[in-house]
């Protein structure tokens, strides 16, 4: 009788523990018809999400308040004027017609508001630093400050747009530009506050610092659109997006040779269409960023969801993400884009182990470069810097893409020993010539498919 109680009470426990199995098998396995969304679906869903603002109705001409094109006249007044007037009637238009108008000092846009340029418009920024006084909130290298004020600033705004024919000049080369060499203590000091976790209203820099200011910033927007304005001579990086969100950037043209001249810098931001730009930097065109080290891993808000698409790409580099990534970046679509000249590296990801966060998620398709010194660049090791806060980089995909030649190397991955860089794929890639092909360390889970360094190697050769 026990012996048969005891078959009995085993038989239940196995009928159980199968019940259990197939009960978690019913809630956690995918359905044999379910699949995961495309590159293309999960491309069209963010744009979806990517809607430029309406622009408003309410004109307004910059030369009616008092501003003068002659290259001579100080218009700051005239632009605080008109802007004033757009805030009381809840924005405007404003339109800046053609002629060379002398800026001494920031503009600052307020919501609803349009700045637009018509062809044969200039603005030139003065190059007296007190003339971006009084202090205001922004950030430096991936480090949140207050500071001078970028040139044109929209802090907190909603439905902004920089549209036109006109050009932009931040007049850095005469100005701003020349601190890059008395920046090196300031820019050391903004770090080790980073890293005690000092208040940032504490974080004051501004006069005997020498940190320059961006060109363009967008701070904690919404809605932004920037449209067909040529940007050029930026003091520092020339778009910086930080903290916004909905943002379009289309058929604008780059002319910024001055150090650190990035593009368009992304920074904690997200849902942005960046396409048909041509670039000729000195520096990155696109650097997607999200905070630096401690402050980055604590602010935790990523970057992600960017398309560029369509675009020309000359300069330092074309897209790169990085190095100041540590709340992470994901989701960034990079499709059908050229080259205009030359780039250092084509596709360059930076990180080190002083960052932390993630990237992953990279799309990479239908993309052609000339002539560059790096073609594919993963690293972990950016400036042999860092320890303690490795970075998870994984998960991305690279398919038709062609170099000319690369004079340095054609494919680099340089992971971590204890987080090695995973998962990334190489379909359909070519570098016509090539020095260094592959150097591969601290990686795993690399596909290839479609690769060919150097000249294609065709049927062959019999023994005669």
């Amino acid at each position: 009788m026990r012996a048969c109680a005891l078959l009995k009470t085993h038989s239940i426990m196995k009928l159980f523990c199968l019940a259990v199995l197939i009960t978690a098998c019913f809630f956690s396995c995918k359905s044999p018809d379910a699949k995961s969304p495309s590159r293309i679906e999960k491309r069209d869903e963010i744009l979806k999400n990517i809607i430029p603002p309406k622009i408003s109705e309410n004109r307004k001409v910059l030369t009616d308040f008092g501003a003068k094109g002659d290259s001579l006249t100080n218009n700051k007044p005239a632009f605080d004027r008109v802007l004033k007037a757009c805030k009381e009637q809840n924005g405007c238009r404003l339109i800046v017609p053609p002629g060379i108008y002398l800026i001494n000092g920031p503009i600052h846009l307020v919501d609803n508001t349009c700045l637009e340029l018509k062809k044969g418009a200039k603005l030139v920024f003065s190059t007296n630093s007190k003339d971006y006084l009084p202090l205001v909130p922004t950030s430096w290298e991936g480090t949140l400050i207050y500071n001078y004020s970028p040139l044109i600033y929209a802090y907190q705004v909603k439905n902004v747009a920089i549209i036109g024919e006109g050009i932009i000049d931040g007049n850095g080369k005469n100005g701003f530009s020349k601190w890059y060499d008395l920046q090196k203590p300031a820019q050391q000091l903004t770090r080790k506050m980073n890293h005690d976790g000092m208040p940032v209203k504490e974080r004051l820099f501004g006069e005997g610092h020498y940190l320059r200011p961006q060109l363009i910033q967008f701070f904690e927007c919404k809605n932004i659109l920037i449209e067909g304005v040529t940007i050029a001579n930026s003091p520092f990086w020339s778009v910086h997006f930080l903290k916004s969100e909905n943002i379009t950037a289309r058929k604008v043209k780059f002319d910024a040779f001055n150090k650190n001249n990035d593009g368009f810098d992304p920074e904690y931001s997200k849902n942005i269409l960046i396409e048909d730009i041509d670039f000729n930097n000195a520096d990155d065109n696109v650097a997607i960023k999200a905070g630096r080290d401690h402050e980055g891993r604590k602010t935790a808000m990523s970057s992600e969801n960017i398309i560029i698409r369509n675009c020309r790409f000359k300069g330092l580099h074309g897209v790169v993400i990085g190095s100041e990534m540590s709340a992470g970046v994901q989701n960034v679509f990079v499709e059908n884009c050229g080259y205009g000249g030359y780039c250092k590296r084509g596709i360059y990801l930076k990180s080190n182990a002083d960052r932390g966060g993630f990237i992953k998620n990279i799309y990479v398709n239908d993309v052609e470069f000339g002539d560059v010194e790096d073609g594919v660049f993963i690293t972990s090791f950016y400036h042999g810097e860092g320890k303690g806060f490795e970075t998870d980089i994984r998960d991305i995909f690279i398919e038709n893409l062609k170099f000319k030649s690369a004079s340095h190397a054609g494919l680099v991955i340089q992971g971590y020993p204890t987080k090695k860089v995973s998962n990334v794929n190489f379909t359909n890639v070519r570098i016509d010539s090539c020095v260094n092909g592959i150097s591969f360390t601290n990686a795993e889970h690399i596909m290839f498919n479609n690769v060919v360094i150097g000249r294609e190697m065709e049927v062959p050769t019999a023994v005669k």
